[in-house]
């Protein structure tokens, strides 16, 4: 039986791969991006299995507008993929105002807004899977970015929460965390000028590694989207999913090193109990 998926961001990266390879196989897919044109090939082939609309994810009245209107034209949606995303690459205090602004509108204002849209229909529906599509900078971090860190953190604690609250109604929610893959979104981040300061810092070194074309990318684009697939597919719904060889390495270094640090302050933690 074919599925029916919501999907932002869908002009490229794993949005683009999930979108083509979900048709192929005679899924249904509502596709949201901010140009609607770059679908225009996969609508010529595809027909009305591909419902599109322009959406820019930061605006909170129009994602309602179109969930509302993605569900009256479909009538099911069985799978919601929050996948829309900006980084800024940059250390601290190097960021504009605006980029800051932009990143947490984006990825986490942005992707809360989708939830709740999608709840009621949802709920409605007494069913339906959530994809959260974050990063392995959801549980570690990497200098330079700061922000991407600090949107991508606050979703997970949202969708950690929000995964208990719609348990009851058949809802279930999986945040994804994909490595570092060649989807374009390397090439993408926004930047902002340098600060010498920072040359000779953790910051200044990630940053010519960036540039050099040191960084890796060890991940396979087409497999992560098929991983994605896989998880709506089946029955289990974990509520985090590493995707990434890097992803599996640094939060198992991050947490390892978290739960030491924590086992560390135990005395001093204990010490401040009333009794």
């Amino acid at each position: 039986m074919a599925t029916t998926w919501f999907i932002t961001g869908t002009s490229s990266g794993f949005g683009r791969l999930l979108t083509e390879r979900l048709l192929a196989r005679g899924d249904r897919v509502a596709a949201t991006l901010r140009r609607p044109e770059a679908l225009d090939d996969l609508r010529a082939e595809h027909g009305d299995r591909l419902w599109t609309a322009r959406l820019d994810v930061t605006d909170a009245e129009r994602v309602r507008r179109v969930v509302d209107e993605a569900f009256a034209a479909l009538g099911t949606i069985d799978v919601v993929v929050n996948n829309a995303g900006y980084g800024v690459f940059a250390s601290v205090e190097e960021a504009a105002d605006e980029q800051i602004r932009r990143v947490i509108d984006t990825n986490l204002l942005g992707s809360i807004h989708v939830v709740r849209a999608a709840l009621p229909h949802l709920r409605a529906q007494g069913r339906g899977r959530i994809i959260q599509v974050s990063t392995a900078g959801g549980q570690t971090t990497y200098p330079n970015f700061g922000y991407y860190h600090a949107s991508k953190w606050g979703i997970e604690g949202f969708c950690q929460t929000v995964a208990q609250e719609i348990a009851p109604f058949g809802i279930g929610l999986t945040i994804v965390e994909p490595g570092a893959t060649p989807t374009g979104f390397g090439a993408s981040l926004d930047t902002a000028p340098v600060m010498p300061e920072y040359e000779d810092t953790p910051a200044g070194e990630v940053r010519r590694a960036l540039a050099s074309g040191a960084f890796p990318l060890p991940n396979d684009a087409e497999k992560i989207a098929a991983a994605m697939i896989d998880l709506a597919d089946s029955a289990e719904t974990p509520l985090r999913l590493p995707l990434g060889v890097d992803t599996y390495a640094d939060v198992h270094a991050s947490l390892a090193a978290r739960l030491a640090e924590h086992e560390s302050h135990r005395e001093v933690a204990h010490s401040v109990a009333s009794t």
